[in-house]
């Protein structure tokens, strides 16, 4: 199979060269952990320890709140100190658990499956819920519904996201160089939940030894096949994966399942080994710390619920004074305020900028060039929807499909005014989807 793309897109500074060939770094924590109770998309989990108690690694601190919500685990053994808000990464307080680190890492008893054959769809999936497996590469869905579709039958692809194409990071790409063998165990789980699916493996073209390992391993699954991708942003949005390796298409009304597709992150697909191989919950993940503002950058194997500030201690800290922190990455990460956050299921990394471009560009008015619209993986106006943006026009945005856009910023960086279109468009879609949730 060629390379496979899809319309639309830019070609940003990859930034990996910092990081790329770091091998990942097993990080223990020092101090205490924070656990937010909501670390996916649907209801917080619900606290199941109490203050004082104390508590291994592996044991569930918080219990899922509903169908569409997640447990959460504690990755250190100690004592829990405080159940009280603390703020995460994009500012908001969110109510947490706080674990006073005993430095033993004592953990409790695992159940590991000799035989996977042997176990029923019912108990894969339930195994992957109560591990508390989320989407980890930043959506945070709760792995479980997704592999719950209304017609499994009618699933014909489970493609495996190794895309990586948000600039910088590199924590998947470490993970297909080091444990490949972990990510194709990973897809055989799920395949085994779909008859009648292939798993493919996309892989953006800048990762060649990471699609000959892959290749090499299913070289003998007539199930499975790795397709190399075209480099480009946002190669690994979900809808432009689906389009890119099936032809096929969804919109904002549709999930993967409609188009008879599975989309999951490569850190997703490990840890569903973890949970139903191993029987171990979701405890720690690759997180890479980056920038020319690091003095060390690299890739760690971190806990969750450490800092921020402590897995930039492990890289050596700052070798010069940022303009810019980010987490996640320079397009659809976030600006952060500080470092004393703590990490959740879905934290991938932290980009430390000593140059602060965005701040320094002089926004000027829109010289309909159009470049916009050609980058737009979605096909839209996002010049035309901004502006309805700014004058509040909802009506207008709707009937433009403003509620389309993935918010991937290609046209934020591609415009030559250095508008912030993505921005507005944001605003205007989050004002929409309130006001739809105050006529319900």
């Amino acid at each position: 199979m060629g390379l496979m793309t899809f319309k639309g897109g830019v070609h940003p500074h990859d930034g990996k060269e910092f990081s790329k060939d770091k091998p990942i770094r097993e990080l223990l924590p020092k101090g205490e952990l924070v656990y937010p109770i909501s670390q996916h998309i649907g209801a917080p989990a619900s606290p199941v320890v109490a203050v004082g108690d104390t508590v291994l690694r592996g044991q569930k601190i918080a219990e899922a709140g509903g169908f569409v919500s997640s447990p959460i685990y504690s990755s250190v053994s100690g004592t829990v100190k405080a159940i009280q808000p603390r703020r995460g990464a994009v500012g908001d307080m969110v109510n947490s658990i706080i674990i006073e680190n005993d430095g033993e890492m004592k953990e409790v008893e695992y159940h590991p499956v000799d035989d996977i054959d042997s176990l029923s769809k019912e108990e894969i999936i339930n195994k992957v819920k109560e591990a508390g497996v989320v989407g980890m590469g930043g959506a945070g869905f709760p792995t479980h519904v997704k592999l719950s579709p209304k017609e499994p039958e009618k699933i014909d692809y489970i493609i495996a996201n190794c895309a990586e194409c948000e600039p910088y990071l590199t924590a998947d790409y470490r993970r297909m160089i080091e444990n490949p063998e972990l990510l194709v165990e990973g897809m055989r789980i799920v395949l085994k939940l779909f008859e009648h699916a292939k798993g493919i493996f996309g892989v953006e073209n800048n990762k060649p030894d990471a699609i000959a390992k892959l290749q090499e391993l299913v070289k003998d699954e007539p199930r499975m096949e790795v397709c190399p991708l075209q480099t480009k942003y946002p190669q690994g949005g979900e809808r432009q994966l689906i389009y890119a390796t099936t032809h096929r298409e969804i919109n904002s009304t549709m999930l993967p399942a409609d188009a008879g597709c599975i989309v999951d992150n490569v850190e997703t697909l490990i840890s569903i080994y973890n949970a139903v191989k191993l029987g171990k919950p979701v405890m720690n993940r690759i997180f890479t710390v980056t920038g020319d503002a690091v003095k060390e950058p690299g890739n760690f194997n971190i806990c969750i619920g450490m800092s921020y500030a402590e897995i930039l201690e492990a890289a050596g800290g700052f070798k010069t004074q940022p303009e810019k922190i980010i987490s996640g990455g320079p397009m659809m990460g976030f600006a952060m305020f500080g470092l004393d956050i703590p990490t959740t299921k879905t934290s991938s990394s932290l980009l430390c900028l000593t140059k602060d471009d965005v701040a320094a560009s002089e926004t000027t008015a829109c010289i309909n060039c159009g470049r916009c619209v050609e980058a737009c993986p979605e096909r839209i106006v996002p010049s035309k929807l901004a502006k309805m943006s700014e004058h509040g026009d909802m009506a207008s945005f709707e009937k433009w499909n403003g509620m389309e856009c993935i918010e991937c910023g290609s046209c934020s960086f591609i415009c030559p005014a250095k508008r912030p279109l993505a921005q507005s468009i944001k605003t205007m879609k989050k004002q929409i989807l309130a006001e739809r949730r105050n006529k319900k």
